[in-house]
């Protein structure tokens, strides 16, 4: 008895000296994912364009192979690339332009008639007004909820913003320029950092798979939100909605943004049919379509065209949306489901599950 009572105590000491080890490595793993994060928002302005330009570089890197195949030097297919980019986003902004313009020009009319077609929610609408006046008094947060907006005004604010969007924009330029014409460059530097054949097996169809994911992702979305532009532009033409072409291409665009996009577009449409239709059943009629058309295109078409092996879980997929969103804006909420992808690729090539390397890897492309 005596003999075996100093083990049992040394086995609980273990015991307890590998609970801390634990903890503290749970700790320093939440601990560097707060750091991360914290990182990732503080330099937004920086890493947001690059992420993008990395994002659309694995998009048109198919396009540069194809380019490069030609015996065209990889600088110069970058070039290409780069501006027929700019020429592609050029037309889709003239596309916005034309019909923004005749909007504005609506808009004291439509919110004349916006506001004599709301006239019978006044009640409901003071209402909701004086109880929130009564929360704010009660919980003291009438001086925290005052903004002060003497001395700045509207042109301020943009002299203000632009230096930063541009510098931007010529951020992302450049990162897509040099992505393209020194991504080989770069996949060899990594892979000369492996050190077993294994490894660098594994890295290497880590890569192949991250840009043919992205790169079918991205461009089968692409293909999906011009028809899906066209569609919708073509419903509220039919409905007799004013500037159909502009709510196709807004339709196109947020259709990136899954879930959080249509829901947007559907709140628009839902604005735009209370400034076109003298009743509220109207007014629903635009967003109706649009989310008929919608649902269509995201429970038969969407899937049809990317095929199963393609599906992500759809609260995985929201919530990487939603930390996106919250940490980089727009930008985040492009780059959710490609970051997904990638991660993807990373864990079923370099941490495969099964009984091999490449059974998992033809699993999940076809």
């Amino acid at each position: 008895m005596q003999s075996t009572q100093p083990p049992r105590r040394g086995v609980r000491h273990t015991d307890f000296e590998a609970t801390i080890r634990t903890g503290a490595r749970l700790s320093m793993i939440v601990l560097g994912c707060i750091v991360t994060v914290a990182v990732l928002d503080l330099a937004q302005m920086i890493l947001a364009p690059i992420a993008l330009a990395i994002i659309i570089g694995l998009m048109l890197g198919p396009l540069a192979d194809r380019i490069e195949w030609l015996g065209i030097p990889p600088w110069i297919s970058a070039a290409a690339i780069v501006v027929l980019f700019i020429a592609l986003i050029a037309a889709a902004m003239t596309g916005f332009a034309v019909p923004l313009s005749d909007w504005l020009d609506k808009l004291p009319a439509m919110w004349q008639k916006l506001q004599s077609g709301l006239t019978h929610w006044q009640g409901v609408i003071a209402s909701i007004a004086g109880l929130g006046e009564k929360l704010r008094h009660a919980l003291g947060q009438e001086a925290a909820m005052r903004v002060n907006v003497e001395g700045e005004s509207t042109v301020e604010s943009v002299a203000y913003l632009a230096p930063a969007i541009v510098a931007q924009v010529l951020l992302f330029l450049a990162g897509l320029y040099f992505y393209i014409a020194t991504r080989k460059r770069f996949r060899l530097s990594v892979l000369s950092l492996c050190f077993s054949r294994r490894l660098r097996w594994r890295v290497a169809h880590a890569f192949r798979d991250i840009e043919m994911l992205v790169s079918r992702y991205l461009l089968s979305i692409t293909a999906v939100n011009i028809a899906l532009g066209v569609v919708v532009s073509l419903a509220m033409w039919g409905l007799g909605v004013p500037s159909p072409l502009l709510w196709g291409l807004l339709a196109g665009v947020l259709n990136y943004v899954i879930y959080i996009g249509p829901a947007i577009m559907a709140f628009l449409l839902f604005g735009v049919g209370l400034a076109s239709y003298p009743s509220l059943v109207g007014a629903l009629i635009p967003p109706g379509v649009y989310l008929l058309v919608n649902l269509t295109e995201a429970q038969f078409v969407t899937p049809h065209v990317l095929g199963r092996t393609m599906t992500l879980n759809p609260f995985v997929v929201f919530l990487s949306i939603a930390f996106w969103i919250w940490l980089w804006g727009p930008i985040g909420g492009f780059i959710a489901v490609p970051c997904l992808l990638i991660v993807y690729a990373i864990i079923s090539n370099i941490l495969p599950v099964g009984t091999g390397a490449g059974e998992p890897k033809r699993k999940a492309v076809r």
